[in-house]
């Protein structure tokens, strides 16, 4: 065999060799292929899944946002309607416990409001007495120290016009004249500017608290020279059941009794000034840009059937309702003393009672000093 044919022998025995290697290589070749297809195929399928699951899971959360939305806006409503509930029954609960618990007097806490009268007067503290001859008409439970609120100012006027102070000099409030004690309001703003007659004025016939303060703070020495001068005046006329320690009356340690009262009302009107500004029924001050109109605080002022030659009245929650008058009933000059009354309608109710009773009993004693006389004639 030559050469050549060797060569192509050996040339096809290399090929049929070869050839299972190359099918398995094709195959191979192929299995990677379409594992690589198959590789590739899958993740599409994956971000589909993934595509459909975020889609499902955004419209998940967006329904759970709706579902969050309503409860919340359920529990606002549910909230705001027991808050509303709880504002109701905390209401009827202020309610209750204020008709419950009233918050009484010094007088009702001392047991006076439960004594009984012939009258059947509202106040805890009457005195009434016929100034002419100290003839005593009527009392109830006189001698007890009590608060007596607003009626303080009569004594503050009084120490004012014996003090001999220019009555045209001019004060100014301050917020000095501030309430800090029962934090009570006032129409005379900080700033404004009086003269001493017209803070007296409006002090004793409307019953302004900070005229009254800017009265004390410009005698001299101040407040705590104010009052001492009060409780020395208070000496002077006797009131032994009595104590002053400031000039509006706010502190319930302003304090005496309905029997000393009646001295400060009969020495309070010898002074003409101090009778006319209290019985005054309106006056107007001038507070720079605008006035003030006050009116007077006691409704028998200007009645037809009452001669009021001065008067005062006074109120704190310790105090009750107060009234203190200087009349002329029958004419006698007459003095009452009304304190803590529990509204402001019963002490004038008590007032007019009073009057009526007064001179019943004046036409009794009159008509028994007839009888006698003219017996003593037959």
């Amino acid at each position: 065999m030559g050469r050549a044919s060797l060569g192509l022998l050996l040339l096809v025995l290399f090929c049929l060799f070869q050839l299972p290697y190359a099918s398995a290589a094709e195959t191979k070749t192929a299995g990677a292929q379409k594992t690589q297809k198959s590789v590739k195929k899958k993740p599409v399928k994956k971000t589909r899944k993934a595509a459909v699951a975020k889609r499902r899971s955004a419209k998940s959360a967006k329904s759970t946002r709706a579902v969050r939305n309503v409860v919340a806006k359920r529990r606002v409503a549910v909230s705001r309607k027991a808050g509303r509930v709880r504002t109701a029954k905390a209401k009827a609960s202020r309610s209750h416990r204020t008709a419950a618990a009233p918050v009484f007097s010094a007088a009702h806490l001392a047991g006076l409001g439960s004594t009984a009268d012939p009258l059947g007067l509202n106040a805890s503290a009457v005195f009434v007495v016929d100034e002419s001859d100290g003839e005593i008409l009527f009392e109830k439970n006189a001698d007890f120290a009590l608060p007596i609120a607003s009626l303080t100012k009569l004594m503050t006027a009084l120490v004012v016009v014996e003090a001999g102070q220019d009555m045209q000099e001019i004060l100014e409030v301050t917020s000095e004249d501030i309430d800090r004690i029962k934090g009570t309001s006032s129409r005379l703003p900080i700033g404004a500017r009086l003269s001493r007659t017209d803070m007296l004025h409006i002090a004793l016939m409307s019953s302004e608290n900070r005229a009254a303060s800017a009265l004390g703070r410009n005698y001299p020495g101040g407040l705590r020279a104010f009052a001492a001068a009060m409780n020395a005046k208070a000496r002077e006329l006797g009131m032994t059941d009595s104590n002053f320690i400031e000039p509006t009356g706010l502190s319930s340690f302003n304090v005496a009794s309905a029997r000393d009262l009646s001295k400060l009302v009969a020495a309070a009107s010898e002074h003409p000034l101090l009778a006319k500004y209290s019985t005054h029924g309106k006056y107007a001050v001038d507070v720079g840009r605008s006035q003030l109109q006050y009116v007077n605080s006691n409704r028998l002022v200007g009645r037809d059937d009452w001669d009021i030659g001065l008067q005062k009245t006074g109120y704190i929650r310790e105090a009750g309702r107060c009234l203190v008058m200087h009349v002329t009933i029958e004419e006698r000059p007459v003095v009452m003393v009304f304190l803590d009354a529990d509204a402001s309608a019963h002490r004038i109710t008590d007032a007019n009672r009073m009057r009526e009773w007064v001179i019943d009993q004046m036409n009794r004693e009159a008509a028994t000093v007839q009888a006698m006389l003219e017996g003593g004639q037959g």
